[in-house]
């Protein structure tokens, strides 16, 4: 199940061609432009390969573009974080677990928040589990990686501009490579 780098950086280039679950952009697009939000905003190299790297899960399960339409949650933060074990450490991981339920506790915590989701997310927001309870709000802020995953899932929402510039994924890989546990390289396609 883990990825090595030369399947990761295969799945990125191929996610090019696939739209991202109900938006106008492919999932290559929308993880490029997750992490030009985070470089702009001043995120250190590990979070911007979260915002990178966060819908993996996506892609290591084939997600269709009407799953969220029939109903099916991948469990895509979960599946990715198994995917990108053994190329990344807690800093990278522990965001990119947390950045679905970083959404529910903002639906919880933020007033108008969820009335901002897009169509789509708002769809998979109920099949995530809604949104949080008290309890949950609680637990969730308690995490000492809830300020990086709320960062993150606002980039996950602001990411799905069709047509906009982004550097190139071979920037962000080198950026991953750098914080990586597993920074081998091999042939790179994406250069």
């Amino acid at each position: 199940m883990p990825l090595t780098w030369l399947q990761l950086e295969s799945l990125l280039i191929g996610s090019a061609a696939s739209l991202y679950g109900g938006e106008a952009v492919s999932q290559l697009e929308h993880a490029l432009q997750s992490a030009q939000c985070a470089e702009r905003d001043g995120a250190d190299a590990a979070l911007v390969t979260a915002a990178l790297l966060h819908d993996v899960g996506h892609l290591v399960t084939g997600q269709a573009d009407d799953e969220l339409a029939r109903g099916i949650d991948d469990r895509h933060e979960q599946t990715g974080v198994a995917a990108l074990s053994k190329l990344f450490g807690n800093n990278v991981l522990a965001p990119i677990a947390l950045h679905v339920s970083a959404k529910r506790y903002l639906c919880a915590t933020e007033p108008g928040y969820a009335s901002s989701l897009s169509p789509a997310s708002l769809l998979s927001l109920q099949l995530q589990g809604g949104v949080m309870s008290a309890e949950e709000t609680s637990r969730f802020a308690a995490n000492p990686h809830a300020d990086a995953a709320v960062a993150l899932r606002r980039w996950d929402d602001e990411a799905k501009v069709v047509g906009l510039p982004t550097p190139s994924l071979s920037h962000y890989l080198a950026l991953a490579r750098s914080v990586s546990i597993c920074p081998t390289v091999q042939a790179s396609a994406a250069a």
